[in-house]
């Protein structure tokens, strides 16, 4: 999939990082060197995770920029250091994954990340897996051509290792800044890599690869880090009450990916939209001027932006029909039968809901309300307010109890939404 990229090329990727914020450290020397030419750069990511969360997609974002700048960027999906476990940010030992269950998260992490960066033309994104630089390698060549390398006091003095001195840090965690340092080495030689880039916590990780090559080679490597992305209140970006924010949309859904843009904090908004827009400076402060008093429209604009980015337009579409559903009691009962399922089910897990297995077809209005929901206490209760012209399934007044629901009634052959006035909204979901 090839992306266009608005707004053209800017000359400068430091340049762009410092106007959008996110330039947290930096090695002498690496803007003359962009600015002599085109640079391949790489960030990696292990696949401890089924899918990539928000919290990834910083670094991808990264990468965007670093390629929209006129470079070239490459992946390194950590086949070899997941298996590892980084230490950095951690106060305690992760739990190890099995090899297949990394496989299985990297392979779909990679098609993640094929769909948001330039695979095609003059400086298209590369994939590594750094698993290839060690499956030939026994620990003996590790030790003799990798651990010689760095002295242990050098490693000692890395903010990753010396925060964890005291709740414990095994041999494994230790060792992992070996193999970040030897995966640049790697892609210097094998791609002509000269910049790496991450998360202010990887800052130490990162100069251990700068220093191997040092001491390894007569070529010069560079770092840089944007900050670590928070929320204005302290918390940690990413994630919702409910949890990460994910960009697979069978961990959370796209309306709930919409959502969270759509309720963040005001005052995180300004961060928010210069690490995520790919609208250049000057239409971003042209968006806040003419917004200066309803964050909301950019709030609105973010959030579509990365909905339609991440996941596609038809999915933002089906967002926009969930939100009316939910907020707008014009919805049609056209619009409502073309839902698809996963807008469905957005809706379900917004509004209270039910579950039916014995159900059987067809059935009176009565009989499925009554039995096979809790909206009303009784069914006298349920007359009175059919009586009051309050009832409504699939947003169609009803006023017979007796009426017939047939099989034919039910929205994508598993629902039927039921309205108890403007403002009570419930969904049936029928398991046959």
């Amino acid at each position: 999939m090839r992306l266009e990229f608005k707004n053209l090329v800017i000359m400068n990727f430091i340049e762009e990082l410092r106007w959008r914020g996110m330039l947290h450290d930096m090695t002498p020397g690496i803007e003359e060197r962009i600015e002599e030419g085109s640079v391949v750069g790489y960030i990696g990511f292990d696949p401890t995770a089924p899918s990539m969360t928000i919290g990834n997609y910083v670094q991808i974002m990264l990468l965007h920029l670093f390629q929209k700048t006129g470079n070239k960027p490459i992946v390194l999906m950590g086949g070899a250091t997941g298996r590892v476990g980084d230490p950095s940010g951690k106060d305690k030992e992760r739990q190890l994954k099995s090899a297949e269950e990394l496989d299985s998260n990297l392979n779909f992490q990679m098609e993640q990340v094929k769909k948001l960066l330039d695979f095609e033309g003059k400086n298209a994104a590369m994939i590594r897996n750094n698993y290839e630089f060690y499956k030939e390698m026994n620990v003996l060549d590790f030790l003799r051509d990798v651990g010689k390398n760095l002295t242990v006091n050098y490693m000692m003095s890395k903010d990753s290792v010396k925060n964890r001195l005291e709740s414990g840090l095994s041999y494994t965690e230790f060792s992992y800044q070996l193999l970040q340092a030897y995966d640049y080495l790697c892609l210097l030689r094998q791609d002509d890599c000269v910049v790496q880039m991450g998360g202010s916590d990887q800052w130490g990780n990162i100069t251990s690869g700068t220093e191997f090559i040092r001491r390894n080679t007569d070529q010069k490597a560079y770092a840089v880090t944007t900050p670590l992305l928070t929320k204005a209140d302290g918390s940690k970006f990413g994630k919702s009450e409910a949890g990460n924010i994910w960009l697979d949309p069978k961990m959370t859904s796209p309306y709930k990916f919409y959502q969270f843009w759509l309720n963040a904090s005001d005052a995180d908004l300004p961060k928010f939209l210069r690490y995520f827009t790919y609208k250049s400076k000057e239409e971003v402060e042209a968006m806040e001027t003419e917004h200066a008093d309803n964050p909301n429209a950019i709030k609105r604009a973010l959030a579509e932006e990365l909905t339609v980015r991440v996941h596609s337009q038809e999915d933002f579409e089906n967002v926009k029909k969930v939100t009316n559903l939910l907020f707008n009691s014009k919805t049609s009962p056209e619009e409502l039968r073309g839902m698809n399922v996963a807008s469905l089910e957005s809706v379900r897990e917004e509004i209270p809901s039910f579950e039916s297995s014995s159900l059987e077809f067809p059935t009176d209005l009565e009989t499925v309300i009554c039995d096979h929901t809790e909206i009303f206490k009784s069914k006298s209760e349920f007359r009175r307010a059919l009586k009051g012209n309050a009832i409504s399934l699939n947003k169609e007044k009803q006023n017979n109890a007796a009426r017939k629901v047939e099989s034919s009634d039910l929205l994508q052959g598993r629902f039927l939404m039921i309205e108890n006035g403007k403002k009570n909204k419930y969904i049936l979901e029928i398991h046959n």
